[in-house]
């Protein structure tokens, strides 16, 4: 029976593992700004998210524990983030300002390497990738419990940006203070969505207050770090950018509270296998139209994930839909589909084929 290892000879294994994994990690990155030579010479693109999806599945593939799947993951996406800007610096405009969660989704798909543009609006951020200053843009455009964000799809009625993937994020809402005590709290700062998701534990919890919107929970976070009678809803990632204490954790009400969110950039995805495919349309309106522009979907055994309508702003009672299926547009039924319900349409745009999110 061989003796137990002391703890300093565990150190010293971890040592000599931690300068194999450095020597390893910049033998990669030697590679990459290879492959990122290459490609400058033949005028390819440096960026394929279809490439970086195979390779977050691979290293799934071969993880043998004890690290969940969800850690090589995290892990790997900041190594090809880091050897990715080696190649060519990344550029995404996202809605911000710092320490919102459309700030932390675009960390979540882009790494921490990535130049990430905050944005005062979601206009700004469709702007910035149009005139090419960001090759990327992430903007919300649903959450799980208070439903579709307006600004977002009426954007894409009028850009031509395509949707070449999609985040989703679980979202927790802190509560977060200069004290970190409860009793030390006289108003509640926070963007108006934060607040309606954790409606029901303020009023049990702090019944009474003001509860004041601002526009974002970064903005919130900011306010609150200069007044100690004010607490922020807001996320962890706020909390130590402002140096702010954790009130109480996850204060939302609803448990599976997620937000999706959408990354716009000028090119189309290319198939993976798992993918959806978004539209926008508009029909005449006439008896059984909504039928008939569904149909084609159930003839060609296509599956709907999300329908949604909203008023053509130039016409009273008149509507555009948002349509998301599951499919690629390199599918023959995806396109057959479409096909047939252009037939029925005033209008017909297709806003990109992506892979769907983990």
């Amino acid at each position: 029976m061989s003796p137990t290892p002391s703890l300093e000879q565990l150190r010293n294994e971890i040592d000599a593992l931690d300068a194999d994994i450095v020597a390893l990690l910049n033998q990669r990155a030697t590679v990459a700004a290879t492959v990122g030579r290459l490609k400058a010479s033949q005028d390819r693109e440096f960026h394929v998210p279809s490439r970086e999806r195979a390779v977050y599945e691979r290293v799934a593939a071969l993880n043998q524990g004890p690290l969940p799947e969800e850690a090589i993951r995290n892990i790997f996406r900041e190594i090809m983030s880091a050897c990715l800007a080696l190649e060519s610096p990344l550029r995404v405009a996202y809605l911000g300002p710092k320490a919102t969660f459309s700030h932390l989704a675009t960390m979540q798909q882009f790494g921490f390497s990535a130049q990430l543009e905050p944005q005062k609006s979601i206009p700004a951020v469709f702007e910035e990738v149009e005139k090419g200053k960001s090759q990327y843009g992430v903007v919300p455009v649903e959450n799980s419990t208070e439903g579709v964000i307006t600004h977002t799809l009426d954007m894409f009625v009028d850009s031509n940006l395509l949707i070449s993937a999609e985040i989703i994020l679980d979202i927790h809402h802190d509560l977060l203070s200069r004290t970190g005590r409860m009793e030390d709290i006289r108003k509640v700062y926070s963007h108006p969505q934060p607040i309606a998701q954790c409606r029901n534990w303020l009023e049990d919890n702090l019944p009474n207050l003001p509860l004041v919107d601002v526009a974002s929970t970064a903005v919130a976070a900011q306010i609150v770090s200069e007044d100690y009678t004010a607490a922020a809803i807001a996320s962890e990632l706020a909390a130590s950018l402002y140096d702010l204490k954790v009130v109480r954790s996850r204060i939302e009400d609803q448990v599976n509270n997620v937000t999706r969110f959408l990354v716009i950039s000028h090119k189309a995805a290319e198939p993976t296998g798992n993918d959806k495919t978004s539209i926008l349309f508009s029909v005449k309106d006439e008896p059984g139209i909504l039928y008939r522009m569904l149909e084609p979907f159930a003839r060609h055994g296509v599956n709907l994930s999300k329908i949604e309508s909203r008023p053509v702003k130039t016409k009273a009672w008149e509507y555009i839909f948002f349509l998301d299926m599951v499919g690629h547009l390199a599918e023959q039924q995806v396109r057959d589909a479409i096909e047939e319900l252009r037939g029925f349409c005033q209008f017909l745009k297709i806003l990109g084929s992506y892979p769907k999110a983990r």
